[in-house]
């Protein structure tokens, strides 16, 4: 289940926001990106790096994603499957979990 700060709303009434969650059909599908339509509005949907975690989604499935948006784009956190489900994406806060870890410079 999502976390109860996590509130749910409409493609159409996204703000550039954080802990939020959208529901809606699988458009087209590139890598660990994809559209995501509620029947009134469309978003893109970035599930993070395909090459730390490969997420297989299919054109017509039903997800709920929780994450932020801004920029254009919906940066998922978690998605959950109508079977119930959850693949896990990012934590919700720090750096991603692909991102590696710092360099002495960065550390800065």
């Amino acid at each position: 289940m999502f976390p109860t700060m996590a509130q749910t709303v409409t493609i159409q009434s996204l703000r550039q926001q954080k802990n939020v969650v959208v529901s809606g059909t699988v458009g087209s599908v590139v890598g660990n990106s994809f559209t995501l339509s509620d029947g009134h509005r469309e978003i893109v949907v970035d599930a993070g790096s395909h090459w730390h975690q490969h997420i297989s989604l299919s054109p017509g499935e039903q997800l709920s994603v929780e994450g932020e948006f801004g920029d254009n784009k919906f940066d998922a956190q978690s998605i959950t499957r109508s079977s119930g489900e959850v693949i896990a994406i990012r934590r919700s806060r720090g750096r991603s979990a692909w991102a590696g870890s710092l360099t002495p410079l960065q550390r800065r």
